[in-house]
């Protein structure tokens, strides 16, 4: 202190109060600094994990995520459009409504997805009771499948081969080939037990109920 008891510069009172103005210049300086540089980290990393939820945003509003089984041999999570029936590795669809073949095959492309290919005795069965689920009384009720008639014979839509030995026609049928080229799940009401041979084919501008398959998305 002077002799006019004024606290001169350097004395100990004022290096006192120097602590609370570094505290002062770091909460106005460096936070704002530090806050940004976490912000600006969580993007960038929430970006990078959760890019495959914002792809599912953009094609549809709503999915419906399960874990993976042991027997898809993946990691992670499997996705299907909310509404979708999931099963082995892909999503189906059963219309509300019917169409000739050739715009159910536009509409489930439309979709993303495809008229379904059946390739196995376990997905056969599963689609002929999703449809016994979906109908309720004894009226005859045909689902288009991804399969018509060409010049050279039976063809799946996406290309698999086609194998008399993994068909599931009902007897007597395919006929009428000049005519009939189009493939469709016959299910004669909620009460038909023929699991395995209820395909048939049929005018192909005949307005049927559609089955639209997609591969799930893994996460």
């Amino acid at each position: 202190m002077n002799s006019q008891g004024r606290i001169s510069p350097g004395t100990a009172a004022e290096e006192r109060s120097c602590p609370w103005l570094n505290i002062w210049v770091f909460l106005i300086f460096v936070l704002p600094i530090k806050a940004a540089l976490v912000t600006i980290c969580l993007v960038a990393l929430l970006d990078g994990s959760y890019g495959p939820y914002k792809t599912l945003l953009q094609n549809s509003t709503e999915w419906y995520c399960v874990p993976s089984s042991s027997a898809e041999k993946v990691n992670g999570w499997t996705c299907c459009p909310k509404g979708w029936r999931r099963f082995q590795g892909n999503c189906y669809f059963l219309s509300p409504d019917t169409m000739s073949w050739s715009e159910s095959a536009q509409n489930c492309t439309g979709m993303g997805s495809q008229l379904v290919v059946i390739t196995s005795k376990a997905e056969q069965e599963f689609l002929f009771n999703l449809i016994k689920e979906k109908v309720t009384n004894s009226y005859e009720t045909k689902y288009y499948i991804g399969l018509a008639a060409y010049k050279n014979g039976w063809q799946w839509v996406d290309q698999t081969p086609y194998e008399n030995t993994a068909t599931f026609w009902k007897p007597g049928e395919p006929n009428l080939l000049f005519a009939e080229k189009c493939a469709a799940i016959h299910v004669k009401g909620k009460g038909d037990p023929n699991t395995y041979s209820n395909w048939n084919n049929v005018l192909c501008i005949t307005s049927c109920y559609r089955i639209c398959e997609q591969a799930v998305k893994l996460l």
